[in-house]
């Protein structure tokens, strides 16, 4: 069985710390084992390999996402991309592509796809494992995976079983879904024994290639590639899964949580404080999530939010805290800090003229023997100012070194790239008629292939 995990969608229920290209699994809100800062993707991914189960395993994201992904899980992590963000339809297509025209994947074989941020314990992976077994003995077109609800939540999705007899693994015919109900009808849907629905399925791999060739769809991953900004923004909910009959759901009755909210979120958190600042004693219930370089102090504030980071700050009740996504919703603005597979950068102040020349600072970090790829802008220039640490930078062609104090200047059109000798920082001012992430035009990304490009000065 190969599993598939989806990592995708905007950073707006967890703002501000999440952002469009750092989403609420990419947060290091977590605790590991070993006692070190943890996010929803690594503590996953984790999971799979304690379980036997990354060898089998892919994720599928967004371009925005890869290098994020990279930086928290390593190069070794297999990743398919999506040329563009779209809904879990094409997403989940393209991801039957690849297996099946990249990697040779049988059409017989079982897919299943699960959310990159399930807060789950081991036992989860388990069930998810079964779901093979059950495609086979129900002889089903897809397999679901259901929580056994602790109580009648309005939150979640349910899926309601037939009143047919359990299969010989556990599993129940499904006879139909229910999106977020009222209290009153949870509570009925719960007698009927309605199952969470987790966001679990399986498929047997021929099972979707056939649903893309009905649709006039390639089965080539490249092909299919070529086409996706003409496939539909729809969910796989929609397009798939209420159109078939043939459904069985398999119980899970372990733990399971959604981390969707800041009120879920920090429930499960092993500290109230992170960051600079200070709460007071009887700022009882109260969590503060700090990535400022400034301090923030609360004093008899109950049950409350503060998270503040370069995007901006929230002041919350717990309970109110879901609104999040909805009071943002007309609000736009670039991402303010972003990890990358070198290290991370946080912008310090953004600038549009009337003339329309901007100017965008940033202070950035580089890990030590990681490298910024050889690239130039057409619409910018930049100023680079070494704050802290030493590396080699490579201006057309030419290498130089530099350390902290050091300050290097790069025209529009200059071949550039930075290698940190050492953990370097430095600040970088970009002005320009347009600071689009479009306007970096990559030559070369591994150092080696820089080095052969370059005569030493």
């Amino acid at each position: 069985m190969k599993l598939v995990l989806l990592s995708g969608g905007s950073g707006r229920r967890l703002w501000p710390l999440s952002n469009d290209s750092r989403s609420k699994q990419f947060l290091k809100v977590l605790e590991s084992p070993l006692g070190e800062p943890e996010s929803m993707v690594q503590r996953v991914w984790r999971q799979l390999q304690e379980t036997g189960m990354a060898d089998s395993s892919y994720l599928a994201t967004g371009r925005s996402q890869v290098e994020m992904i990279q930086s928290q899980l390593g190069y070794d992590v297999p990743i398919i991309v999506e040329p563009e963000r779209r809904d879990t339809f094409p997403a989940i297509a393209l991801t039957a592509t690849y297996l099946y025209s990249v990697v040779g994947v049988s059409p017989d074989e079982t897919v299943a796809i699960l959310p990159v941020d399930p807060y789950v314990e081991a036992s989860f992976f388990d069930t998810v494992a079964q779901l093979e077994r059950t495609m086979l003995e129900s002889g089903a077109n897809l397999a679901l995976m259901g929580v056994v609800p602790e109580h009648a939540s309005e939150k979640y999705g349910y899926i309601i079983p037939t009143t047919e007899a359990a299969g010989e693994s556990g599993y129940l015919r499904v006879s139909h879904f229910q999106e977020k109900p009222e209290r009153k009808q949870a509570e009925e849907l719960i007698s009927r024994n309605a199952l969470w629905n987790c966001g679990v399925f399986a498929f047997r791999l021929g099972y979707l290639l056939d649903i893309l060739q009905q649709k006039g769809l390639p089965l080539n991953y490249e092909d299919l590639q070529k086409q996706y900004k003409l496939l539909s923004s729809i969910s796989f909910d929609y397009e798939v899964v209420e159109k078939e009959e043939n459904i069985v759901v398999q119980p899970y009755e372990g733990f399971w949580k959604d981390l969707g909210t800041w009120n879920t979120l920090t429930e499960e958190m092993s500290s109230n404080h992170v960051g600079k600042g200070f709460i007071t004693a009887d700022s009882v219930g109260t969590c503060l999530i700090n990535e400022l370089d400034i301090p923030i102090t609360v004093i008899g504030a109950k049950d409350l939010i503060i998270a503040a980071s370069p995007d901006g700050i929230l002041v919350t009740h717990k309970a109110e805290s879901p609104r999040i996504k909805e009071v943002l919703k007309a609000f736009e603005q670039r991402p303010m800090y972003e990890e990358r597979r070198w290290g991370h950068y946080k912008v310090i102040d953004y600038v549009k003229y009337e003339e329309g020349n901007e100017v965008l600072t940033k202070r950035i970090f580089i890990s030590e023997g990681k490298n910024i790829s050889y690239q130039l802008h057409r619409k910018r220039s930049e100023i680079w100012t070494i704050i802290s640490g030493e590396a080699s930078i490579v201006l057309n062609e030419k290498m130089h070194n530099v350390k902290a104090g050091d300050v290097v200047r790069i025209p529009e059109g200059t071949k550039h790239a930075i290698l940190a000798l050492t953990d370097v920082e430095f600040i970088e001012v970009q002005t320009g008629s347009e600071l689009v992430e479009e306007d970096n035009i990559r030559i070369t990304l591994d150092w080696k292939d820089i080095e052969l490009q370059q005569f030493i000065s």
